[in-house]
């Protein structure tokens, strides 16, 4: 990074920008560089670069051309992303009656929503079918005969469990049932009245093998057949999120998934290839954001432990909730790379003992790392404000700020 985005960090050490090696890193946008150069606020704020977001979309659709994008908006429900990205024309997964209400008053018609959580109270349901809502995610029984009484005649697509081997942060089966059992929710919301609509998986969250999807495909593709001979027509598969982000590990690019996607639609599909919708929300904002954060505090356990324990201003409460059993780890820039590294446990300023990120496989960091010191913590523009807690300790939310 352009050294004099930290000149106030190395002015409060007393060091020369001059004679400050800084390791080569992904570069950071010019946008944010320039925004942080002049910020004079406390506290820590993620920036996001919008320009940044709309090369993103434009990628995924010309990755999957045939493939309408449906934005996850809990990864990051920034208005001025929502309104963006409605004037760019992607579709909307929303998890709840707010995100609803928030890509409604970003401009996006009621058509270009799915409810997509397959938990919801049925007077959600009904709110939602009552501001145009028609496309909902079921995964039971009891939440088909939810959406038949409070939004009658709507599509439903049910989603099954799939594997996430491959994904940095795996799916629990807390979502989806077994792809057998499928066939019998999807019968039933057609005997309800319901419109029959599809199949919908999550291959695991910042999945780094676009060869997933393929198990999943050829599950699906059981279960059209299987509702054909039922008499029943499905048309849609959601091929879910899953796409990631950069953080340490290099990744392969969009284009890499929809070849592989592509290829295992031919495979399971033929020539009968249904619509197909995908959901990225990480893969849309990760990359675009950037987490300002400063060192509060260093120091040892004891005069012979070996390891340093950096703290900054924000942890797992205030926004790096992904830390959680480290399946998240971000790249961070510190006004002193290229100096000497040793291992460091980083933590959180919170009265918290788990307000810990890294402790099992520990984070190298400069030795001349110091109080006071700003720090950037890069690919954090999903799942962070959204996880932000609100006054825990008597801290306030993390400051978000697009530009």
């Amino acid at each position: 990074m352009n050294a004099i985005v930290m000149k106030r960090a190395f002015e409060a050490c007393g060091s020369e920008v001059s004679k400050v090696a800084l390791a080569p890193r992904t570069a950071v946008s010019p946008r944010i560089e320039a925004y942080l150069r002049n910020r004079t606020e406390d506290g820590p704020i993620l920036v996001v670069d919008r320009s940044i977001v709309r090369d993103n979309y434009l990628t995924f659709a010309r990755a999957l051309p045939d493939t309408r994008v449906f934005y996850a908006v809990k990864a990051n429900p920034a208005p001025e992303i929502l309104e963006m990205l409605t004037q760019l024309g992607s579709c909307f997964d929303c998890a709840s009656i707010g995100e609803i209400e928030m890509v409604l008053a970003a401009g996006a018609t009621a058509d270009r929503i799915s409810f997509g959580n397959t938990i919801k109270k049925e007077r959600d349901i009904a709110k939602a079918f009552d501001k145009g809502i028609r496309l909902f995610a079921v995964d039971c029984e009891a939440e088909v005969e939810k959406v038949a009484r409070a939004a009658p005649g709507s599509k439903v697509f049910c989603r099954i469990l799939c594997d996430g081997a491959g994904a940095d942060w795996p799916l629990s089966r807390k979502f989806g049932c077994a792809p057998e059992m499928a066939p019998r929710v999807l019968e039933l919301a057609h005997m309800l009245g319901l419109k029959a609509h599809g199949i919908s998986f999550h291959v695991g969250s910042q999945q780094a093998n676009p060869e997933m999807w393929d198990g999943a495909l050829a599950s699906a593709a059981g279960i059209f057949r299987e509702m054909a001979e039922r008499g029943i027509v499905l048309g849609m598969v959601n091929l879910g999120g899953g796409f990631p982000t950069k953080y340490l590990k290099e990744i392969p690019g969009v284009e890499s998934y929809g070849s592989a996607i592509f290829r295992s639609l031919r495979k399971h599909f033929g020539n009968r290839i249904p619509e197909t919708i995908i959901e990225p929300g990480r893969g849309m904002v990760g990359n675009a954001g950037v987490i300002e954060s400063e060192v509060v505090l260093v120091s040892k356990k004891a005069d012979d432990d070996h390891l340093r324990w950096v703290y900054l201003d924000i942890g797992k409460f205030h926004g790096l909730a992904e830390t959680m059993d480290e399946a998240i780890r971000y790249p961070i820039r510190t006004p002193r790379d290229g100096s000497a590294v040793g291992p460091c446990v980083l933590a959180g300023p919170t009265c918290d003992s788990v307000d810990v990120m890294y402790e099992k496989l520990p984070y190298d960091l400069p030795f001349s790392l110091e109080i006071g010191d700003r720090v950037l913590i890069e690919g954090t523009g999903a799942y962070t404000t959204t996880y932000s807690s609100r006054d825990f300790n008597g801290m306030p939310g993390l400051t978000q700020v697009v530009i």
